[in-house]
């Protein structure tokens, strides 16, 4: 458990999604399959909360999202987000809207590697979460759609504008957030939206494998290289080269590093701590 928190303590239970923390991995499944694991109010500030609070608690590594049933979240719901959505005013609309993009602010700022393991369609909202994940394993049933247009709203919601751009291209990032239409798991990996696409028997294995990987190997490193990737998109050059050096010259004086040496002076495998 980290020192550094306030007084009061960790969230015993997660009433909007299941959590279970095992062996470094933390697996968050969003748990309404009825409604494709649609999003409420409550869902997202669980997960905005949660976020925050995994890296101080000290027995999570790596972060695992999936949905159960058949989707791995539909977007906002309809009926309880939408609807209840029209009768606010401009203030409350904009505390909303300022809380679903503090999910993605808090999956981009978690020094921990998030896996979004998805298992069916990824819209709307879902399709985000995901993006602002670090790896997306895909189902080869899943789908993505970032749907906004279609519900009369901009196709930039939640950072989708800033976040899709870099990992697909301007060109793709505009056809896929202007026209909002459906593409299947094949497409988003010809594009550059998934890690890898995996039948659909073995997306928990794979889930599963990619994440004892991390959870067993340098974590610090890891976390450290996720920090910077999130720090340096908006850096030129010369900052990037700064911060990278100032930050290798502190990893130098880890433990993993001390032990991958000690390790490759034995010839045998790190014993690697996250430290």
């Amino acid at each position: 458990m980290s020192p550094f928190r306030a007084s009061p303590g960790f969230t015993q239970e997660w009433k909007h999604f299941d959590l279970s923390v095992a062996e470094g991995v933390a697996t968050v499944t969003l748990n309404r399959p009825d409604k494709l694991n649609a999003l409420t109010f409550d869902v997202y500030a669980d997960l905005r909360d949660l976020l925050a609070e995994l890296p101080h608690r000290g027995d999570a590594r790596v972060v695992v999202l999936t949905g159960e049933g058949r989707g791995f979240c539909s977007g906002g719901d309809v009926e309880e987000i939408i609807g209840e959505l029209q009768k606010m005013e401009a203030a409350q609309l904009l505390e909303f809207t300022r809380m679903t993009g503090a999910v993605v602010k808090a999956l981009r700022e978690c020094p921990l590697p998030v896996i979004a393991a998805v298992n069916g369609v990824a819209a709307g909202a879902g399709s985000v979460i995901a993006l602002a994940s670090d790896f997306r394993l895909l189902a080869e049933s899943a789908k993505f759609a970032f749907l906004f247009t279609k519900v009369g709203l901009a196709g930039a919601d939640m950072g989708s504008a800033y976040l899709l751009p870099r990992l697909v291209g301007l060109g793709r990032a505009t056809e896929l957030l202007i026209l909002g239409d459906k593409i299947d798991a094949a497409h988003a990996d010809r594009i550059g939206l998934a890690t890898k696409v995996v039948p659909d028997d073995t997306l928990a294995r794979e889930a599963t494998a990619l994440a004892r990987r991390l959870a067993d190997g340098p974590a610090l490193a890891y976390s450290t290289t996720k920090v910077l990737l999130t720090r340096e998109l908006d850096m030129d050059l010369g900052s990037s080269i700064e911060l990278e050096a100032m930050t290798q010259a502190l990893l130098m004086k880890s433990d993993d590093h001390a032990e991958f040496y000690a390790a490759w002076s034995a010839g045998r495998s790190p014993q690697w701590t996250g430290r």
